[in-house]
């Protein structure tokens, strides 16, 4: 089949917002009433030395303990991230990946302002997923369920499935709060994607915020093509491509790019390649290898 892989997908720029998180000013927290003190009385009763009247010392230094680890524990800066390793709190979901030695090549969609270092996910959290199955092949939770097998393996990040749904928004993944939505996945065609007409089997990116200069995906989206995967589930090899296209976009999702390899899975026009090469794992890797956000 000449569709089959001949183009994964074109990364679209709709899918790439960038908003910025505003850390709120904390209200004073109270720590107790004040006390008044009093004048203590003599052994004639007559008065004497006021006493010195002493406070709840230990509840109190308590909770000014739990402030204070509580601002370092939310702190994305090297002083948070140092606090969090010493008191056990780093909080890495999955074990650190080694990262490959290879000749192959990778490239990231996103990098952080004014480096060369990518931007990636929170390896301390899941990478929560809703799935909206219209129109996916019977067997689309075991084609699924095998690429974020790889995608886990090569970057240690874990994924949580929050479940289906209905939700056809594969734009914006941002509500109205600020507050990101999970990755959506589902099966779509160019009338309601437009950018799926053509030889595009799917679109994958993510949504990055911005916090004291540092990026960190936090949603995203795949629009895969209904038609194709329709197509591919008659054929003998179909379940291979299918999953490779899932694998190609969820690369995308993690925060890789298009590369001129066409040894690699991320090669913008595959026409084979239906497993990780040795770029794609290396890529992967160093996307799991980034500290705690």
């Amino acid at each position: 089949m000449e569709r089959r892989l001949r183009e994964l997908d074109r990364l679209d720029e709709r899918y790439l917002h960038e908003h910025q998180i505003h850390r709120p000013v904390s209200a004073p927290v109270p720590l107790g009433r004040e006390r008044r003190r009093r004048r203590g009385r003599g052994r004639d009763g007559t008065g004497g030395r006021p006493r010195k009247e002493r406070g709840p010392v230990v509840p109190g230094l308590l909770i000014v303990l739990v402030i204070m680890v509580g601002v370092f524990l939310v702190n994305p800066s090297d002083n948070g991230r140092r606090l969090r390793e010493l008191v056990g709190f780093d909080g890495r979901l999955g074990e650190l990946v080694g990262v490959p030695e290879g000749d192959g090549e990778y490239a990231f969609a996103t990098t952080q302002p004014n480096s060369d270092e990518p931007v990636s996910w929170n390896p301390c959290r899941p990478i929560r997923y809703v799935v909206n199955p219209a129109g996916a092949p019977d067997d689309w939770e075991e084609l699924l369920a095998e690429a974020m097998s790889d995608v886990a393996d090569a970057t240690g990040f874990r994924f949580e499935d929050t479940g289906t749904s209905d939700e056809r928004e594969f734009g914006d993944r941002i509500d109205g709060l600020n507050r990101p939505k999970p990755v959506l996945i589902g099966w779509a065609d160019e009338e309601e994607v437009p950018r799926l007409a053509g030889d595009v089997a799917g679109l994958g990116g993510s949504t990055y915020l911005e916090r004291q200069r540092h990026r960190t995906y936090v949603t995203g989206s795949i629009a895969l093509d209904a038609d194709l995967f329709a197509e591919l589930a008659d054929e003998r090899d179909g379940d291979e491509v299918m999953r490779a296209i899932i694998t190609h976009e969820l690369g995308h999702v993690i925060g890789l790019d298009h590369v001129d390899d066409e040894n690699e899975l991320m090669y913008e026009d595959n026409i084979g390649q239906t497993e990780l090469g040795p770029g794609d794992r290396e890529g992967l890797a160093r996307l799991g290898s980034v500290d705690c956000a």
